[in-house]
Order: C-alpha cells, then structure tokens, then sequence
C-alpha cells in the first residue's frame, strides 16, 4: 500500500506509522539528512493534530524549523524532545529527570545526539509487531548487552540505582545493532549501604516483579525480575499477554511458560531458518526462569545472570 490509496498525506502518513513501517522520506543520496528529515516529519504531524490547543503557535513552528535548519552540533545531527505539559503539583517547582536546555521556550526542551535508535517492540524485535523475529544470535547479543547495563546500575557506584521499568519497548537499538537501555524517569537509588526501600509502586504491571508490586518494597532483585521476563519474551518471540498454544488467553508470559511445563508440554522457542541453537535456548530459558524466581533468595544476582549470558552466548550446542 502507498500514499496513493489514501486520500489525503495525513492518513498515509500515520497509517505507516501506526503499523509500525517507515515513512519514506524523499531526496537524493547526497542530500538526506535523516534526522533533520524525522524532526521536520513530527513537527508537521503536530501541526495536524485534530484538537486546536494540540497544535503548536506559529511562532513555536518558525523557531523549530530555524533549529531544524541549523540541525548539526560538533557535525553531529541532533533530535529535539520538547515536553507538551508541566508536570507535578501546581504551585510546586517543576523539574525533570534529563538534562534540559531552555532555548527560549515556554516548556523545557531536550536536546539529544541522533544515533537513529530502533527501539524494540513488545515481541522484542524491530518493525510491526507481526513481522518476523530478529535472529537468535541477535536476540542473545540484546539480552546480553541489557544485562551488562543493568548490572552497571548496581555496581559501578556507592548507592544501587534500580530501574524500575525494564521492558522491550525501553530497549533501542542503535545503528551498529548495539543494545541501549532508555527510560530512567522511574530509576531510584538505594540509600547507600541499604538493600531496599519502601517506595510508591511505579512500572508496567506484568514486568514488574510481583512482591515491589504487592509490598513497595524495592530492592536490586525487582530489575532481575523484570529481566527475566525480557529474557523469556526474546527467546519466545511472544509478546507480555498472548493466546497459548492451549487456546486460553494468558495475561503474562511467565504463566504462559510455567503451565507449559506443568503439563510436561516443550516450550517452543522462536526460530528462524538456520538459527537453531537448542542447547543454548534451553540455558537461556533456564535462567530467565530463575531470574523469575518468587523469593528475592531464589534468584540470582544480576551481575552473575551477565556472566552467565555470556558463557551461553560462547557455548555451541
């Protein structure tokens, strides 16, 4: 389908994102400038927005197109985040949980290096979700690099900085193929010395481990958790909440794989054609399900998971 089975640019334009497809952007080799492209593609989409006070001033157009233009720091592209709303309690200091530059604009705005980051989707690949799986071996190089950053969060200072919120779609791809993991804005440290702290429950319910969820108590092992459950959606190609192989409908992949083995059924791993590596998916799987473990003693540290994805990823079996 193209642009000219819609009756208007608009449509096409959010149908294609709305599957998850790239928007073709036009020019010759010479002269793409694909980030400059992307900030001027959203900035149109929100001068279309339906309701009136969605759509920015003109006088906010003008100034962004003259960014746009400019484009290049250090001879690097650069993308703009600007936030549509004030957060927090009216009357109470405003501030935001990233580096903000003003330029001069009534809300603050972001400013970020253009890497042309991929993020992945929830059935942990790249593209529309019903498109196929990324490789074996890629998916064991994402989880990998994920785990190495999270145990980076935990070591490398005095206090533990919990994530809060470790799922696909917080986890990019940058042009190499190299995992980064995004979306602090829930991060929390551990008083220094501490184990755990009894917090408001924030995250996405289904990823975040059960006992944060149930006592807000948090602790280094609710990002294992939520690991583990990234684990077992990478080796499965199957989103969070899904149909089973049973017919039933199952809310979390987690119980989805438990009653598989219950009933002494395999677990299926998701294939692709000569990417097979069944000694290694079943280590893997092992793993994501001790990462998944109810009891905070059961489960293993993160960064003895981070080894461990690494001897799987040299096994050949």
């Amino acid at each position: 389908m193209d642009a000219t089975d819609h009756d208007h640019i608009h449509s096409y334009v959010k149908y294609m994102q709305k599957r998850g497809e790239p928007v073709e952007l036009w020019g010759d080799s010479d002269n793409m400038r694909l980030g400059q492209m992307k900030m001027f593609l959203d900035l149109a989409l929100r001068c279309c927005e339906k309701r009136t006070e969605d759509r920015p001033k003109m006088i906010t157009v003008a100034k962004e197109i003259k960014l746009i233009e400019q484009g290049v720091i250090d001879g690097r592209s650069y993308v703009i985040k600007r936030f549509t709303k004030k957060t927090g309690v009216e009357g109470e200091e405003t501030t935001y949980n990233d580096f903000v530059l003003s330029l001069r604009f009534p809300l603050p705005v972001l400013v970020f290096e253009d890497l042309e980051y991929r993020a992945l989707n929830i059935r942990g690949s790249v593209g529309p979700e019903d498109g196929p799986v990324l490789p074996w071996n890629v998916r064991l190089k994402i989880a990998k690099e994920v785990a190495t950053a999270i145990t980076y969060l935990q070591t490398a200072f005095p206090r533990i900085i919990v994530h809060r919120n470790i799922k696909p779609t917080n986890v990019f791809l940058d042009m190499n193929g190299t995992a980064k993991l995004t979306a602090f804005s829930l991060a929390v440290t551990l008083p220094e010395g501490k184990t755990w702290i009894k917090d408001t429950v924030a995250g996405t319910y289904g990823y975040g481990d059960p006992i944060y969820f149930k006592t807000g108590v948090l602790t280094e092992y609710s990002d294992v958790f939520s690991f583990g459950i990234l684990m077992l959606i990478l080796l499965l190609g199957r989103p969070l909440c899904s149909d089973g192989s049973d017919g039933n409908f199952y809310n979390n992949i987690l119980d989805y794989v438990k009653d598989l083995r219950e009933r002494g059924e395999p677990v299926e791993f998701w294939r692709g054609s000569n990417d097979m590596s069944p000694g290694q998916m079943k280590m893997f799987l092992e793993l994501a399900l001790r990462c998944c473990e109810e009891r905070n003693e059961d489960k293993p540290k993160m960064i003895l998971v981070a080894k461990l994805i690494k001897l799987i990823e040299q096994a050949s079996l």
